[in-house]
């Protein structure tokens, strides 16, 4: 790839489009904003007019002019719209561009204001908990065939599937220079495996509940013993019987025990969703030291979680890796794809974390309180520097303790009220998260 489809410039364009989007957050800065100028147009003619009707009676009208005139002019100096309007979009592009620079790809400004309300995460396993590279550490023939043969015939279907799982047994069939044969009236079963036939004999290939549903009975003694060692089953049957099980196991990120753990800290709910075995599943998770494991859930049952989380007021975010991930992470508060995930969950997310790194997504979190907590601190010393400042240009303040704000201090408060909030978006870049 070169020039605009490159991941450099792919990135380089999420990060810019991601800058230049407005957060929700900003609607109420811009609805100020939009009336400010009337409004402080208003208080500047009252001032003057109050100083030459009221003051006149005091200082006399020469007086009372200047004095009127200093307030008018000092009302429309020190009045600072722009400090209004930069607190929110300087907060964003500093954010955003710290974000990047920690290998977090933002999508836009209300994913990251969306993010920092989140208290329940969801994470698969394959591929987000697990470095998603499993391989195939064990072989249980049960049948009169040969392994060899076994292992062509299960690689000879999985070949036709994307899954890591059938990556994992047709690798094997590779490095063992084992032949493949061709598979005709092939079928997915969705959450369940794979079926096909191979000289004209019918053959399963699956997960437990593909063989329940085939109710086929077999000795489970040695799969369960695997399975509760985290590993997950393969079971190649025929109509009438179980010929064989692998068992595939994936390594789990360096990462992920830490990344949890931190999660924790910062007060979120923590739950596995996964198509895999119940019991490798609840053993990844207690190794982890995840909350919550929904095992052997298809595509849908995950979309269903996700809204059954949401209607009991939980604020979601879903980090996935797969396709089958894609409809949880758009239904997800904030979906959050691994970077070395399929194309289609990294489109359907608000956050990309580069490298599959699942370690910054606590770092995505706190990225967001402190953005947002800047935010609010521009807007708040905005809106107190005007309220404090238009009053006193004003000359409300003379009559009790003899104060009025020169114009040519006016001016630099002005300015410095729009350098305090550029100053304290900046202080972003110096906090660690």
């Amino acid at each position: 790839k070169v020039g605009k489809e490159t991941l450099l410039a792919q990135i380089i364009k999420m990060v810019e489009e991601a800058q230049g989007s407005k957060a929700p957050i900003q609607a109420l800065a811009d609805k100020i904003s939009s009336v400010f100028v009337p409004v402080v147009l208003m208080i500047a003619f009252l001032s003057l007019g109050l100083w030459l009707i009221v003051g006149s009676q005091y200082l006399g009208l020469s007086e009372a002019l200047s004095f009127g005139l200093t307030s008018f002019v000092g009302v429309l100096i020190i009045a600072c719209p722009c400090a209004l309007g930069l607190a929110t979009p300087t907060a964003i592009i500093v954010g955003v561009g710290k974000g990047a620079k920690e290998g977090i790809l933002i999508k836009d400004a209300a994913t990251l204001q969306k993010l920092h309300q989140v208290n329940a995460v969801v994470v698969d396993k394959t591929g987000t908990l697990t470095i998603g590279k499993p391989t195939l550490v064990n072989i249980q023939n049960l049948s009169s065939q040969k392994d060899n043969e076994l292992i062509s015939i299960m690689a000879s279907l999985e070949k036709k599937s994307e899954h890591p799982i059938a990556h994992a047994i047709v690798n094997y069939a590779e490095k063992k220079h084992i032949a493949l044969t061709d598979v005709s009236d092939f079928s997915n079963i969705q959450g369940q495996g794979l079926q096909g036939k191979i000289n004209s004999q019918e053959y399963f290939i699956g997960n437990t509940k593909l063989i329940s549903n085939l109710n086929i009975s077999f000795d489970t003694t040695m799969l369960d013993e695997f399975t509760a060692q985290g590993k997950t089953p393969v079971i190649l049957a025929t109509k009438e019987k179980v010929l064989s099980f692998v068992m595939v196991a994936d390594e789990i990120k360096s990462t992920a025990i830490e990344a949890v753990k931190n999660l924790h800290a910062l007060g979120i709910k923590v739950i596995m969703l996964t198509g895999d075995d119940e019991k490798t599943a609840k053993h990844i998770g207690k190794l982890v030291g995840i909350d919550d494991v929904v095992a052997q859930v298809l595509p849908q049952d995950k979309l269903a979680k996700i809204k059954s989380l949401q209607a009991q007021g939980l604020v979601v975010a879903m980090a996935g890796d797969g396709v089958n991930d894609a409809p949880a992470l758009a239904q997800a508060d904030v979906g959050i794809a691994m970077g070395t995930g399929t194309d289609v969950a990294i489109e359907s997310a608000g956050i990309t974390l580069l490298d599959g790194d699942i370690s910054k997504l606590a770092k995505a979190l706190n990225l967001s309180h402190i953005t947002m907590r800047s935010i609010k601190q521009n807007l708040f010393w905005a809106f107190i520097y005007n309220l404090i400042g238009i009053p006193l240009a004003a000359g409300l303040f003379y009559p009790i303790f003899g104060w009025l704000l020169n114009p040519v201090f006016a001016g630099f408060a002005m300015g410095l009220s729009s350098v305090s909030v550029v100053t304290n978006s900046l202080r972003l870049k110096g906090i660690k998260i």
